[in-house]
């Protein structure tokens, strides 16, 4: 357990349990949840022999409480914060509800290079729209997220 400092100076709370030299697992919370829970996943993959790590997002959990960046786009920064700090690579990213807008994001700016994220598992997210449109002329769908493609599970 630790903290990371943002570029933008918010102190994010972290877990990191298990081998530094195993594949890591980052579980990224809901609204308004924190790391905690999503002790029992951490807990059941730690056994299998996987890293994990989970942060609270700012102005949750052991996070700093701010009353800015409360946004996707620095929810993202804040994980890949996290993920740089600690070396993160061939990552599965876990999010739940914002946490898995948040995963989205963080593929799609931060994803790259190559080797960084493993893949991602969306629960019942809200993921941002990542459409370039007229609307939205500073998205874009491909970059971090061209190497991944949508499947059944099956």
């Amino acid at each position: 357990m630790g903290f990371v400092t943002t570029d933008d100076d918010v102190q994010i709370f972290y877990k990191d349990w298990g081998p530094k030299d195993a594949q890591p697992i980052v579980f990224h919370h809901g609204w308004p949840l924190s790391s905690d829970d999503w002790d029992a996943q951490m807990l059941f993959f730690l056994s299998k022999g996987y890293r994990v790590v989970a942060h609270d997002r700012r102005g949750h959990g052991r996070s700093e409480q701010v009353a800015d960046g409360h946004d996707i786009d620095h929810y993202a920064a804040d994980a890949f914060a996290v993920a740089k700090a600690l070396d993160l690579k061939n990552a599965v990213h876990i999010g739940h509800s914002t946490g898995g807008g948040e995963v989205a994001r963080y593929v799609a700016r931060h994803g790259e290079p190559a080797g960084r994220v493993a893949k991602a598992v969306l629960v019942a997210a809200i993921p941002p729209l990542m459409l370039k449109t007229d609307d939205n002329p500073g998205r874009n769908t491909h970059g971090g997220l061209r190497r991944f493609s949508v499947g059944t599970g099956q």
